[in-house]
């Protein structure tokens, strides 16, 4: 077996599916450093692109980068390691959420990893209405089985429960338009023209739902004239709850590779997904989403899945400007 190496080619390839990553607003708030007497890829915070406002715990933060962990870990495992990662390595460095361990070759590819691999660069975020049609059982259960995988829960409520967590996410989307500091901050990440690699770029900007079912995030960014009229969703919303057992800084990292790892089984499949964070924002909302009925968990995101048609792609940061020499 070829011995494997950690050069530069290697490593931009590494750190380019990691940054292909989800974030809150697309922001990519994260940084990469390779310490190589160790041979090992550190994975840290970057707090100048928090989102503050919405996200003052930090939690969807932490999603954020543990869902560039799970690509970093994808892509390296693609590569022909067997990639040891930690999360939170370091209490003297908070920062420093996670560190990947290149310096063992895999003696086989673990099961699924090129579909996953070849998935980081298909997936992306839709915020457009999907068909009727639904996703099959097993598909569904495929990814309830990926979430496993990330010591986190992926739960799917009946018709009752959809629509109790939709109508808390309508309460939290009123709350977050109302509130000026994070209608001001979700403005503030809407990118037109030309404009720095992250952020959501106007043309990504999905339409508000004809009949009032499902509350899309509006962030109220662009000139009325220019909002796009408003569509019909889909009927009978699919709506996937991803849960952890607790609520530490390593679990919202959990859920962030869970996230990721969901999201990825499910492009694999040709199965679409938004993400519903707004009840997430506002603590008291965010309680009120754990189901009573199920066992006690936090809910960490709200995921629709469906069918529809390819939506607008997000920019990424150069792996260059993400990361800094060791």
């Amino acid at each position: 077996m070829p011995t494997l190496a950690l050069d530069a080619p290697t490593l931009e390839k590494l750190v380019s599916a990691a940054v292909a990553a989800p974030s809150i607003h697309n922001s990519q708030p994260w940084r990469f450093r390779l310490q190589p007497d160790t041979s090992t890829l550190e994975v840290r915070a970057d707090r100048s692109r928090a989102v503050t406002a919405a996200d003052p715990q930090g939690q969807a933060l932490h999603i954020s980068v543990g869902a560039a962990v799970l690509n970093l870990r994808v892509a390296a495992r693609h590569l022909g390691w067997a990639p040891d990662v930690r999360l939170l390595p370091d209490p003297a460095e908070p920062d420093l959420f996670a560190a990947v361990r290149l310096d063992t070759q895999a003696p086989a590819p673990a099961p699924g990893t090129e579909k996953l691999y070849e998935a980081i660069w298909r997936r992306h975020s839709i915020r457009t209405p999907f068909t009727d049609v639904p996703v099959p059982r097993a598909v569904l259960d495929e990814l309830a089985d990926a979430a496993r995988a990330e010591d986190a829960a992926l739960h799917l409520p009946d018709h009752a429960e959809t629509a109790r967590l939709l109508h808390l996410t309508a309460e939290a989307e009123r709350r977050s338009t109302t509130d000026e500091a994070q209608r001001a901050e979700s403005r503030s990440w809407i990118r037109t023209g030309d404009a720095p690699p992250y952020g959501i770029p106007a043309r990504a900007l999905g339409p508000q739902d004809l009949a009032g079912r499902l509350p899309m995030r509006d962030f109220s960014a662009i000139r009325a004239a220019e909002h796009r009229a408003p569509a019909l969703f889909e009927r009978e919303p699919r709506i996937a709850v991803l849960t952890t057992d607790h609520d530490t800084p390593e679990d919202w990292l959990r859920a962030g590779l869970a996230l990721e790892h969901v999201l990825l089984a499910a492009t694999v499949h040709g199965v679409r997904a938004s993400l519903l964070h707004q009840a997430m924002e506002w603590p008291y909302l965010r309680w009120e989403a754990r189901d009573p009925h199920q066992r006690p968990g936090h809910v960490q995101m709200l995921i629709r899945l469906g069918y529809g048609p390819e939506g607008a792609r997000t920019p990424r940061l150069a792996p260059g400007e993400v990361l800094d020499d060791g």
